[in-house]
Protein backbone atom coordinates (compact mmCIF):
# COMPACT_ATOMS: atom_id res chain seq x y z
CA UNK A 1 0.00 0.00 0.00
CA UNK A 2 1.11 3.53 -0.74
CA UNK A 3 0.79 6.11 1.96
CA UNK A 4 -1.24 9.00 0.53
CA UNK A 5 0.34 11.64 2.79
CA UNK A 6 3.83 10.92 1.45
CA UNK A 7 2.71 11.20 -2.18
CA UNK A 8 1.43 14.75 -1.84
CA UNK A 9 3.95 17.39 -2.90
CA UNK A 10 3.86 20.73 -1.23
CA UNK A 11 4.26 24.00 -3.12
CA UNK A 12 7.67 24.56 -1.54
CA UNK A 13 8.91 21.19 -2.73
CA UNK A 14 7.74 21.90 -6.27
CA UNK A 15 9.43 25.31 -6.34
CA UNK A 16 12.66 23.84 -4.99
CA UNK A 17 12.55 21.11 -7.62
CA UNK A 18 11.98 23.64 -10.41
CA UNK A 19 14.86 25.81 -9.17
CA UNK A 20 17.14 22.78 -9.06
CA UNK A 21 16.25 21.73 -12.59
CA UNK A 22 16.85 25.29 -13.83
CA UNK A 23 20.30 25.21 -12.24
CA UNK A 24 21.08 21.85 -13.87
CA UNK A 25 19.94 23.19 -17.25
CA UNK A 26 22.08 26.31 -16.86
CA UNK A 27 25.09 24.21 -15.92
CA UNK A 28 24.59 21.95 -18.91
CA UNK A 29 24.25 24.94 -21.24
CA UNK A 30 27.56 26.46 -20.15
CA UNK A 31 29.39 23.16 -19.68
CA UNK A 32 28.51 21.60 -23.01
CA UNK A 33 29.15 24.86 -24.85
CA UNK A 34 32.57 25.01 -23.20
CA UNK A 35 33.42 21.44 -24.13
CA UNK A 36 32.33 22.00 -27.73
CA UNK A 37 34.37 25.17 -27.97
CA UNK A 38 37.42 23.44 -26.54
CA UNK A 39 37.17 20.65 -29.07
CA UNK A 40 36.73 23.16 -31.89
CA UNK A 41 39.67 25.28 -30.82
CA UNK A 42 41.90 22.26 -30.54
CA UNK A 43 42.20 21.94 -34.30
CA UNK A 44 42.01 25.65 -35.03
CA UNK A 45 44.77 26.50 -32.56
CA UNK A 46 47.12 23.88 -33.98
CA UNK A 47 46.54 25.10 -37.53
CA UNK A 48 46.91 28.73 -36.46
CA UNK A 49 50.25 28.02 -34.80
CA UNK A 50 51.48 26.19 -37.89
CA UNK A 51 50.41 29.03 -40.18
CA UNK A 52 52.03 31.63 -37.92
CA UNK A 53 55.27 29.62 -37.80
CA UNK A 54 55.45 29.61 -41.60
CA UNK A 55 54.38 33.22 -42.15
CA UNK A 56 54.37 35.80 -39.35
CA UNK A 57 51.89 37.99 -41.26
CA UNK A 58 49.19 35.36 -40.62
CA UNK A 59 49.17 36.05 -36.87
CA UNK A 60 46.21 38.48 -36.93
CA UNK A 61 44.06 36.21 -39.07
CA UNK A 62 45.04 33.17 -37.00
CA UNK A 63 44.12 35.02 -33.81
CA UNK A 64 40.75 35.98 -35.29
CA UNK A 65 40.01 32.38 -36.26
CA UNK A 66 40.96 31.25 -32.77
CA UNK A 67 38.65 33.78 -31.08
CA UNK A 68 35.54 33.12 -33.23
CA UNK A 69 34.56 29.77 -31.58
CA UNK A 70 34.70 31.39 -28.15
CA UNK A 71 31.48 33.23 -28.96
CA UNK A 72 29.69 29.90 -28.60
CA UNK A 73 30.49 29.92 -24.87
CA UNK A 74 29.03 33.42 -24.63
CA UNK A 75 25.82 32.10 -26.22
CA UNK A 76 25.79 29.28 -23.67
CA UNK A 77 26.20 31.82 -20.87
CA UNK A 78 23.31 33.89 -22.25
CA UNK A 79 21.09 30.80 -22.34
CA UNK A 80 22.09 29.95 -18.76
CA UNK A 81 21.25 33.46 -17.57
CA UNK A 82 17.90 33.33 -19.35
CA UNK A 83 17.14 30.03 -17.66
CA UNK A 84 18.10 31.23 -14.21
CA UNK A 85 16.37 34.60 -14.30
CA UNK A 86 13.19 33.78 -16.20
Amino acid sequence: MVDVSSAVLTAEMIQASQAGLKAVGAGLAVGLAGIGTGLGEMGIGAAAMGATAENRDMFGLALLFTVIPETIVIFGLVVALLLLFS
